[in-house]
């Protein structure tokens, strides 16, 4: 004996009527239907002031299906025994109210259809026909891989990639052309060779005795006894030479040496401080004495005493004193208190899941962020004033995205970057199916 099969599930069918014409039909299982403008609905009706722009019209609870309406909608259902319109629903109590909408649930004999302007929506239960009975197109007029291949395309891609890959493998394996080598007169006028002689180091120059300790060796000389001075004698000539080689070291160094390079006549600059006396016992008894740098002091000033015809003293930093002086008043330094004004106007609200007053309340109570973004820039700009308009969504999460500057009158960058910043960090109270675009101005004025 064969057991009964199992009941089928019907499939909800729902189409649009204009006219006599089926506009669209829709057979689903257990998918809610939605109409209404938006794109993302199951069906898409033309803009109309009587339907929001997204409603769920059919909705499967616990595997059975009902129909929601309110009250402008008009429309008959069959169910089963006996056929009622809408507004004996309503009246009877035979469909359930949640909030402004009615709920009648959905048997599988039940059939109707519900007004909706210039067109009509139907529905009824049908029975999915079995896997065995749905239509299969011939084998010669089923596509496949090879049928549907753009064969022209494809050989045209074929042959342009052998081609390339053919002529990259040649250029890898041919050698490279040997680069001729150019004579120097074959070169451009851009290179050029540079020769660089090697320059041999100077020699270290030998020190030349000081002028002081050729004083004193020639100091030494005169005391030594009269033997010596007696052999000396014999041979001045040869002292005199040795003094004059001396001078000739020491005036070809330093300082000396551009003294002696520079003046005119025979003597350069040492004639002209000396007086035109260039000797060599001259030169070394002038330089004998000379010592190091010193640093002069109040004491050293005192012991040697003020120069100069007067009498005198000297005097620190600390006894010099200013008389007569007053006080001058700097002030202190104050911030200039600017307020400004925010004033909100209607917001504009693509969808009915979110209540404007609630969300215009929610923003006002949230104003003085956004009128410190604009007084903030008003103390730069005294005069600043304007409206933005700020578009953002609100998310099924309750928080902000899309966040843009629709409308900036101000003039200013910084006003609209500070209101984004305190915008991201909202969070609504309202939790919409889908992102809800809202678009809310802001006027901004001086409060003075």
């Amino acid at each position: 004996m064969a057991s009964p099969q199992p009941a089928k599930t019907k499939l909800l069918r729902v189409g649009i009527i204009q006219g006599d014409r089926i506009l669209e039909e829709h057979h689903v299982l257990r998918d809610d239907i939605t109409i209404g403008h938006d794109a993302k609905n199951t069906i898409v009706l033309p803009p109309s002031e009587a339907l929001p722009a997204k409603f769920a019209i059919f909705e499967n609870r616990n595997n059975q299906y009902q129909l929601v309406f309110d009250d402008t909608m008009q429309g008959r259902v069959n169910l089963g025994t006996s056929e009622v319109d809408f507004e004996r629903l309503r009246k009877q109590g035979l469909a359930q109210e949640r909030g402004p909408y009615y709920v009648l649930p959905l048997q599988e004999s039940a059939r109707g259809k519900v007004d909706l302007g210039d067109v009509t929506l139907f529905f009824q239960f049908v029975t999915p026909p079995p896997a065995s009975e749905r239509p299969t197109l011939p084998p010669d007029v089923q596509g496949g891989f090879w049928k549907t291949l753009d064969r022209v395309f494809f050989g045209i891609l074929g042959a342009s990639l052998l081609i390339h890959f053919a002529w990259g493998a040649y250029i890898v394996s041919a050698d490279p052309p040997p680069e001729p080598e150019l004579a120097l007169d074959e070169l451009e006028d851009r290179f050029v060779r540079a020769n660089i002689i090697p320059q041999k180091a100077p020699e270290p120059e030998k020190v030349a005795e000081a002028p002081q300790a050729a004083e004193a060796n020639d100091k030494q000389e005169e005391k030594k006894p009269a033997s010596d001075s007696k052999a000396s004698d014999s041979k001045p000539q040869d002292a005199a030479a040795r003094k004059a080689e001396v001078v000739k070291k020491v005036s070809g160094k330093g300082l000396l040496k551009i003294l002696g390079s520079s003046g005119s006549g025979s003597g350069g600059a040492f004639a002209d401080v000396l007086g035109g006396s260039t000797g060599g016992g001259e030169i070394a008894a002038a330089l004998a004495g000379a010592g190091g740098v010193g640093v002069a002091t109040a004491d050293t000033l005192g012991a040697n005493g003020p120069k100069g015809g007067g009498t005198g003293s000297v005097a620190g930093i600390g006894d010099l004193g200013t008389s007569g002086g007053g006080k001058v008043d700097l002030g202190s330094k104050k911030e200039v208190e600017v307020a400004g004004r925010v004033r909100d106007a209607a917001p504009e609200v693509d969808s009915s899941d979110v209540d404007r007053d609630a969300l215009a309340r929610y923003v006002k109570a949230r104003l003085k962020a956004i009128q410190n973004c604009y007084e903030k820039e008003l103390k730069r700009n005294p005069s600043l004033k304007g409206k933005v308009v700020v578009r953002f969504n609100i998310m099924p999460s309750g928080r902000t995205g899309g966040i843009e500057i629709e409308e900036n009158t101000l003039g200013n960058e910084a006003v609209g970057s500070c209101i984004r910043t305190v915008i991201r960090s909202w969070v609504f109270p309202f939790k919409p199916d889908d992102e809800v675009p809202v678009a809310y101005p802001f006027v901004f004025s001086p409060a003075g």
